[in-house]
């Protein structure tokens, strides 16, 4: 009876540590973005827009749970955040391009380790996630058969090739969407009618729907939803 009861309670002990173990883990997990702005040398007054897009982006992604800390600049017009969870990166990167409208963003995902405590400034945080961030948005800058704006990097290789091929071409429609198809798909993403959108624009139903379905909207909502289940089952 004894030695039954001692059983059960390395049991339920190993139980526990399996469990903290694996908690442990996918509390190592991050993803981090880093961004810079494409051809910004042709911006005026570029560093002042960027700042208050972020201030204004920090605030309510905070509030909408989609980054852990406020962005920062740290280099030029480079910047970087923390992802809460890896499946809510695919989100964080249209709800990003959308609100930094009429700028155009390299984004590098990286998904890995992050050394010490999650807490602003961003960029005194440090870790493997940061690495493979900086690698993917230098990946994004090499020249290459066809352009992307997107590029992911982790340990796992399999699915940063699944990834990259997605976003790539994901990028090839993004390059084309016009700057009223823009304004018709922020205000959708807010609204998500398109009569209501439609109205807040002060444009007809049909002329809405029209910006939209040019605008490749359903196919990039559609590759959000798809990757946030990819990313969701790989970082389990």
């Amino acid at each position: 009876m004894i030695e039954s009861c001692h059983n059960d309670a390395c049991i339920f002990t190993y139980k526990i540590l399996l469990l903290h173990i694996n908690m442990q883990t996918k509390n190592r997990t991050h993803g981090v973005l880093i961004a810079d702005v494409v051809e910004s040398r042709s911006h005026s007054h570029l560093r002042s827009s960027l700042n208050e897009k972020l201030r204004i982006a920090s605030i309510a992604q905070l509030d909408d749970k989609l980054i852990r800390v406020p962005y920062a600049i740290t280099a030029g017009d480079e910047f970087q955040t923390i992802a809460p969870l890896v499946d809510s990166i695919p989100k964080l990167i249209l709800d990003l391009r959308r609100r930094l409208q009429p700028l155009q963003l390299r984004i590098g995902i990286g998904i890995g380790a992050i050394q010490g405590p999650i807490r602003p400034p961003v960029n005194r945080i440090a870790g493997q996630a940061f690495e493979f961030a900086r690698a993917a948005i230098n990946q994004i800058k090499e020249t290459r058969k066809y352009p992307t704006l997107t590029a992911f990097r982790s340990h796992n290789s399999e699915l940063d090739e699944i990834a990259n091929l997605v976003y790539g071409l994901h990028d090839t429609l993004l390059r084309q969407i016009t700057a009223k198809q823009w304004e018709t798909i922020a205000i959708y993403l807010i609204k998500n009618r398109v009569d209501y959108t439609a109205k807040a624009l002060s444009i007809d139903i049909s002329t809405a729907s029209r910006n939209l379905k040019r605008g490749y909207f359903w196919q990039i909502e559609h590759t959000t939803v798809v990757m946030e289940s990819v990313l969701g089952r790989a970082f389990r």
